[in-house]
């Protein structure tokens, strides 16, 4: 039987696999109107709050008064702006590395950046739960792909002493998009240094939030210098938009030359590099700081809230929460509880998680209100227990 759209569809649901989109009126913030209800936003990766910030708001409306709304085709055709350039600076300033390369998003960077360094005849070590970008950005470089378990270093060690290839990468999530847990950068790096490796993070989840700076999670472990490939967004903790690679001078002129989706892509408008701009300055002064500290404090109040109340909540301290359920129908029923109570978290099914493991991942904002918060706690615990989970 041909296989038509219909029937895979219909494949889909019967899985109980079905994605739709909801609905969210006006900004993105700690509560928003969505499908209509007023509801506490805990599935945001917006997690500083800064999506609409001011300061980046009057920088973005700023550029295009200046320089319009369209950078005209890719950098290599119609030219660097000079927000490209300065937004370049800024991030090398912020991630401490020689230069930086802008990319469109952070699925195009991975998708880039993984394929201009190693080819066929290379090997790309990559942890088990890295994001879905990096193994399309591996498939795409014809490497061979060897996943090691998740955050294994000795399993690690003992494939790459199997596997000798041209040119080894050791890639890893920085901060792991849905278990929240940080990769073990120092063992990594020593791995790196041992088989003469290189050794890219994806930081997106880490950017902005760990670290004394908020560097993310290199800054937090010591092991900035010896990360070769720094790769973080600007649409999560940064509030705006794209990603960055934070490399060597040599590496980014090898991106520049290699890397299809920055070759082949009109690159970011001037509003989103100046508002990205504005976000780096803040992540970095004073109220970067004031922010990050309300974030891990109320990350605290509630993981330890859950916990003690009995969820399954593996252990972290990022503000990842991810309460683990299992089976796929009983998460999204918990999932759509909520939102009738005011309470937006998504559901996150395979094959975003392996099979048996779905679970509804919370992230905590620097602009939550603790009484919020405290009220969400109660919430999810009387619907857990209508629906036996806890």
């Amino acid at each position: 039987m041909i296989r038509t759209v219909q029937n895979e569809l219909e494949m889909i649901r019967n899985r109980g696999l079905l994605r739709s989109t909801r609905l969210v009126s006006g900004r993105q913030a700690a509560r928003v109107i969505c499908n209509g209800l007023d509801v506490l936003m805990l599935c945001s990766n917006n997690y500083l709050g800064l999506a609409d910030h001011p300061a980046l708001a009057a920088a973005s409306m700023k550029a295009i008064e200046q320089y319009g709304t369209s950078s005209g085709a890719s950098r290599l055709v119609s030219g660097t702006m000079e927000l490209h350039e300065r937004l370049e600076q800024a991030v090398a300033t912020f991630k401490k590395s020689e230069t930086a390369l802008i990319f469109n998003s952070g699925h195009a960077a991975n998708t880039g950046i993984i394929p201009a360094l190693v080819g066929r005849g290379d090997v790309v070590f990559s942890d088990r739960l890295n994001h879905a970008s990096i193994i399309d950005g591996i498939l795409l470089s014809r490497a061979r792909l060897v996943r090691y378990p998740h955050n294994d270093v000795h399993a690690l060690a003992r494939l790459m002493d199997e596997h000798s290839a041209g040119r080894c990468l050791i890639v890893s999530d920085g901060v792991f998009s849905m278990d929240g847990d940080i990769a073990p950068l120092k063992e990594l790096a020593a791995l790196k240094r041992s088989h003469g490796a290189l050794l890219m993070i994806d930081d997106a989840h880490g950017c902005g939030v760990l670290g004394e700076q908020g560097r993310g999670s290199a800054e937090l472990l010591g092991v900035g210098d010896e990360v070769d490939i720094q790769m973080g967004t600007f649409g999560k903790a940064l509030g705006s938009f794209g990603a960055y690679a934070a490399v060597s001078a040599e590496l980014r002129d090898l991106l520049i030359n290699r890397a299809r989706s920055f070759i082949f892509s009109t690159s970011l408008p001037p509003s989103v590099l100046a508002a990205s701009q504005a976000a780096v300055e803040i992540v970095q002064a004073e109220e970067g700081d004031q922010l990050r500290e309300r974030l891990h404090a109320n990350t605290r109040f509630f993981r330890d809230s859950l916990v003690a109340a009995g969820f399954s909540i593996p252990d972290g301290t990022t503000q990842i929460v991810p309460l683990i359920i299992g089976p796929t129908d009983t998460t999204m029923q918990f999932s759509e509880a909520l939102l009738a109570e005011g309470l937006f978290a998504q559901g996150i099914r395979p094959p975003t998680v392996p099979e048996g493991t779905s679970r509804l991942r919370f992230t905590l904002m620097a602009t939550h209100i603790r009484s919020d918060l405290a009220a969400a706690v109660e919430c999810i615990c009387t619907v857990g227990r209508r629906l036996g989970v806890v």
